[in-house]
């Protein structure tokens, strides 16, 4: 492992909703941060060097007969430990306190009164509003331990050891809600860990360089392209690793949206100037789609395709033993494989959960480490076009996630002709660059209608759009009604099989920003 992996912080996930915010916002202070199991023993932690540790929050109680255990050996390390919420539970019983279940728990906004104002709490005031989410609380605090400030309700809310090297937060420092949250972690990363913030863009970039060049020697590499910012920036990374070795593909499987995979093509090769060449792989990925519901079977089957077609196509450039792609963290997270952490199993991605056990090629994935935003920052350092960065994400399996059901030809017309018509309308509107992603739906639904005074009987289309940074959490954007009523009646009048349109308002969480 490289030194831009050293020195930065180990995360402990317990199994908190909000143990990718934590990474997130460390990382924003341009310091590296991991996310792993519980169960990993104290020497694979000590081989990253880190300078602190964090304990997440977490939905069990520390007496559950299953609650998540750790190596308890970390506490005896001089190594600074920040414990959240179930953190704080952990760390207090561990220490000699006591914690108990709370007949009255404190859930949402609420207002904690700072009682020692150094340490994590410098250069704040005395009040401040954070997030709570929990039912167990401090009965009595380890020996030795101060206790730095109190809830409204006079629940203990933050503590520390006599040394400063252990601190615990009984609120969520990393919610955004906590409106000095980002303070808090600074104190913590910086005046008590002494972390260095070396991870950026530049160093990242010149990292990962040498790692290709190292790794791929005089070999070919065929890199999976899709016109997404994620995969345009591995093509210009593999690119200016090792040159023509690298040869990028764009595999059209079917379910691209209208003309895109063309369009792909002529940008990429004016905005990277990389040899690219597109495929036509159609007949292989619909043939095996044929009669598939099931969401997580369609990504499987498209993973695995695309693996096949590439070990077709990477015949006509001889012996090619790698395959770069463009995975991302929050597929690796969402897919339940992060870092050998038992995660739960959100959706598996065609990249993580959907590759075939006989594959041949060895996988190059220089941006699993990486958020979206991190990639875009990376997109910028490597001088991509804005017209590439800004592009909205679109997943690997395309359509196949958009139409819902069935696959079938008539149906991928019908909402490539309807996408079409709503990303259109954003850009008449000025719209599409404030939005992170949109997209439309065919949802498997027919509803009755009227037209020219005729009835119809026709499919439901759902449009969705996004705003997010790096795509673990999203809200939906508030399209102007006028342009909401101008998508509509476009998609109804133009796209044949369309008689009612819905909007999703839903955010992430509850819901993932793909229906599938």
């Amino acid at each position: 492992m490289s030194d831009l992996y050293y020195g930065g912080v180990i995360i402990l996930d317990f199994g908190s909703q909000y143990t990718q915010l934590i990474a997130r916002r460390i990382r924003e202070q341009n310091v590296y941060s991991q996310i792993v199991s519980p169960s990993i023993p104290l020497e694979k932690i000590l081989k990253h060097k880190p300078k602190a540790i964090i304990f997440s929050g977490g939905p069990s109680s520390i007496y559950s007969e299953n609650a998540p255990k750790f190596d308890d050996r970390i506490l005896t390390q001089k190594i600074p430990i920040l414990g959240i919420c179930y953190g704080l539970h952990l760390l207090v019983q561990n220490s000699g306190g006591r914690v108990e279940s709370s007949q009255q728990g404190e859930y949402g906004l609420a207002e904690v009164n700072v009682k020692i104002s150094d340490s994590i709490f410098k250069d704040l005031p005395s009040s401040i509003k954070v997030w709570m989410s929990h039912g167990d609380k401090v009965m009595k605090t380890p020996p030795g331990w101060n206790v730095l400030a109190f809830s409204s309700n006079d629940v203990i809310a933050a503590l520390s050891n006599s040394s400063n090297t252990k601190f615990a937060t009984q609120f969520h420092p990393e919610v955004y809600h906590t409106n000095m949250g980002n303070l808090i972690l600074r104190n913590f990363l910086f005046n008590i860990s002494g972390c260095i913030p070396n991870w950026n863009s530049k160093n990242f970039v010149d990292e990962k360089l040498k790692e290709i060049k190292s790794k791929v020697k005089d070999n070919n590499v065929i890199v999976g392209v899709s016109g997404g910012v994620d995969s345009s920036v591995v093509a210009a990374l593999m690119h200016k690793a090792v040159g023509v070795q690298s040869k990028a593909i764009i595999i059209d499987h079917g379910l691209m949206r209208k003309n895109e995979a063309k369009r792909c093509v002529e940008e990429l090769k004016k905005g990277l100037g990389i040899n690219i060449s597109l495929h036509d792989e159609k007949k292989y990925f619909l043939k095996k789609l044929k009669g598939i519901t099931d969401p997580e079977e369609k990504r499987k089957i498209i993973g695995n395709q695309f693996i096949y077609s590439f070990q077709r196509i990477s015949k006509n450039f001889g012996n090619v033993p790698f395959l770069a792609q463009g995975t991302l963290y929050p597929d690796v997270i969402e897919s339940g494989v992060s870092h050998g952490k038992e995660a739960a199993l959100i959706k598996s991605h065609h990249n993580v959960g959907g590759l075939p056990d006989d594959m041949d090629f060895k996988l190059i994935e220089p941006l699993r480490d990486l958020f979206k935003d991190e990639v875009r920052d990376l997109a910028k350092e490597l001088e991509i076009p804005d017209f590439l960065i800004g592009r909205h994400p679109f997943p690997g399996p395309g359509l196949g996630v958009r139409i819902i059901g069935e696959i079938t030809n008539e149906r991928i017309k019908i909402l490539q002709e309807a996408d079409q018509i709503f990303i259109d309308v954003l850009y008449e509107d000025g719209l599409y660059n404030k939005i992170w992603q949109a997209f439309a739906v065919l949802i498997p639904v027919k509803t009755v209608g009227v037209m020219g005074d005729q009835r119809t009987y026709d499919n439901l289309l759902g449009i969705r759009a996004v705003n997010s940074t790096d795509g673990m959490t999203a809200d939906w954007y508030r399209i102007p009604e006028d342009s909401l009523n101008k998508i509509s009646n476009r998609i109804v009048n133009h796209v044949k099989g369309v008689n009612r349109i819905v909007y999703d308002i839903t955010s992430k969480p509850p819901g993932t920003i793909e229906w599938e």
